[in-house]
């Protein structure tokens, strides 16, 4: 009888394993804080853009910002991380994360306008 090996602390147990190469994931994401009216939508496609990652950025109505971002994992968290970070007249406050796998919808980055 084999046992299988347990993950190791962090490791991602997106997909079924079974495909080679990186895993692809899909981040669906609310940004809170100071990110309307200040170019988060426009830094957050440069990034997506940047690393390869398909999706969209939208503002709500509540001030906040949402956006999904579909890619290689480490991509996505990288852009994850890079969206947080407050710079110049960007303040995030708070971010809500929910991780899937990809499914593969979108072709490209996109901010979309309602």
């Amino acid at each position: 009888m084999t046992l299988e090996k347990p993950p190791f602390f962090g490791e991602c147990l997106f997909g079924s394993g079974s495909h080679p190469g990186p895993v692809k994931v899909r981040a669906h994401a609310v940004f809170g804080g100071r990110v309307q009216g200040v170019f988060f939508r426009a830094s957050t496609k440069e990034c997506a853009d940047s690393l390869g990652l398909t999706g969209w950025v939208r503002n709500l109505p509540d001030g906040r910002v949402e956006a999904v971002f579909e890619g290689e994992e480490a991509n996505v968290r990288q852009v994850l991380d890079l969206c947080s970070a407050s710079r110049a007249a960007i303040k995030v406050d708070s971010k809500l994360v929910k991780m899937s796998d990809a499914t593969g919808e979108f072709e490209d980055f996109a901010v979309r306008h309602q």
